[in-house]
């Protein structure tokens, strides 16, 4: 005999086939699980580089054509709903030779984001009707209120690979962030895995928050990627990263940074710029496991360089421009004062690792040449899985980073000894501030690549009754033509009162 239930779900199921109506299921909700399983799956199979191409002709147009083609504003997601976040979208072209599927996440369900070229005002450009209606869109921005409430600030953009940034209020563009860095600076090239698809949950009326899942593919390496988005003074993003690789990795990457440097106090060249200095960023800050502040001033290069100090379980990581005196550009248009720094902090352990900081040379400030990124000692193998958290940090200035005396500035010239370099270091900080210049600082000097690399010829600490600080001037002589390493900070009594300066003699 069939127990009760068994006899029930039986009648249940002919009564339905007998009428034509079955019994409501509930949906299954589309939650981040999801997107996992389908970079799983894309990890199993081929990589197939055909989806979303564009048409040829698209990818001839100038940048002013491109440029002349803007999303209308009265289309922008979630505007008619009167929600807290806005979206809107980039039209293919140009050097986006890829169209990505963006999808709604709402009550559970996923739906598709439909294109179309009415969406688009195609300016002075004649091609709008030859536009393919089912073409899709190059990426995404995102808007919210940071300053005033009634107006919807771009905070956020996705486009182009995995490139995405985002600014802080009173700030303006500048450096990029990736989803990964994949043989960043190898000889065998570098790989750039894309965002193939994108879903965004739409937000409840009061959200201070905004949550984006992407898909990520590569001839490599395949992924799922969160965002939880929290605009405002700074702008802040909670990463989960799943990844799976599909083949093996010389150089993996984790929460790369990308930005440009073209010249700036400590460039020794000169540059027919009527430019003070010229970058997005002007160096690397890292906070080591045993809570070490380390400060590298970025350069511009005669030839390519890497450097990767070890950091293992790091506490933090960013490139930050730390300058924002506008006196220090007179750059009107670029307005680089503004340009945000980014702050990577990891949750959990990473493990054993490096800090990997690339200087490209470039004669030019139009394209970036500076990446930076955590990789893992280990390389990656094919099979392999990897999960990697971390808050991303987009902001101006932070007293915190780090706490106590900074570096603010790093000069640099051939000194008065033959063949010499000298530095010129300025730190400053609340309690440096307080010191009496009748005080004995020492400076901690060090040559990191080796006594044997190096001479110090001289070095001292003054305070600086300008800015209240104090001032680290030294000068070494190579010994060779490899490079140099340097560290120094200041000390008190065995109290250690600023961040470590690090720095790459080029000779």
């Amino acid at each position: 005999m069939k127990p009760f239930g068994s006899i029930s779900v039986t009648v249940v199921a002919l009564a339905a086939l007998l009428t034509g109506r079955c019994p409501a299921v509930a949906a299954p909700s589309f939650e981040f699980k999801e997107v996992v399983a389908r970079a799983e799956k894309l990890a199993q199979g081929s990589f197939d580089d055909s989806a979303g191409k564009v048409p040829d002709w698209m990818l001839k147009m100038s940048y002013d054509q491109w440029r002349d083609i803007r999303f209308r504003p009265e289309r922008s997601l979630w505007r008619k709903d009167g929600l807290p976040f806005e979206v809107q979208f980039f039209h293919p072209g140009l050097l986006y030779d890829r169209a990505v599927p963006i999808n709604i996440v709402d009550a559970g369900r996923s739906r598709a984001v439909e294109f179309s070229p009415s969406q688009f005002d195609y300016g002075h450009n004649s091609f709008a009707s030859q536009v393919p209606q089912d073409l899709g869109y190059a990426g995404l921005r995102v808007h919210f209120p940071i300053k005033k409430a009634s107006y919807k600030d771009e905070v956020l953009v996705f486009l182009g690979a995995s490139y995405f940034r985002a600014v802080g209020r009173d700030q303006q563009y500048g450096l990029s962030a990736r989803a990964l860095a994949v043989d960043t600076g190898s000889s065998s090239g570098e790989e750039f895995p894309y965002f193939r698809e994108f879903w965004l949950l739409k937000p409840s009326p009061g959200a201070r928050s905004l949550t984006l899942f992407a898909l990520l593919d590569s001839k490599s390496v395949t992924g799922a990627y969160k965002f939880v988005i929290t605009p405002g003074g700074q702008t802040t993003m909670q990463v989960e990263a799943r990844l799976f690789v599909r083949r093996a990795v010389e150089k993996l990457g984790i929460a790369p940074l990308t930005s440009m440097f073209f010249h700036g106090e400590n460039t020794s060249r000169r540059f027919d710029d009527f430019r003070p200095e010229v970058h997005d960023s002007d160096g690397l800050l890292l906070q080591t496991s045993a809570g070490e502040w380390i400060w590298r001033p970025l350069d511009n290069p005669d030839r390519l360089h890497v450097s990767a100090p070890q950091a293992s379980n790091p506490k933090g990581f960013g490139l930050l421009q730390r300058d924002r005196r506008f006196a220090s550009y007179e750059d009107l248009e670029a307005r680089s004062e503004l340009r945000p720094s980014t702050w990577i902090a990891p949750k959990g352990a990473w493990g054993d690792g490096t800090i990997e900081l690339i200087e490209i040379p470039t004669k030019s400030d139009v394209n970036d040449n500076i990446v930076a990124f955590w990789r893992p000692t280990t390389e990656a193998k094919a099979g392999d899985r990897f999960i990697f958290t971390y808050t991303l940090s987009w902001f101006g200035d932070d007293a915190t980073r780090p706490p106590d005396g900074r570096v603010t500035a790093t000069r640099h010239d051939y000194g008065t000894h033959e063949d010499a370099h000298r530095f010129v270091v300025d730190f400053e900080g609340k309690k440096l501030a307080t010191i009496p210049d009748n005080q004995v600082l020492r400076a901690v000097l060090s040559i990191a690549s080796g006594p044997d690399s190096a001479d110090l010829l001289e070095q001292q600490v003054v305070k600086n009754p300008v800015t209240q600080g104090w001032r680290l001037t030294f000068q070494v002589h190579p010994k060779s033509k490899a490079p140099v390493e340097l560290r120094a900070f200041l000390d008190s009594g065995g109290d250690t009162l600023t961040e470590t300066w690090s720095y790459a003699v080029q000779p």
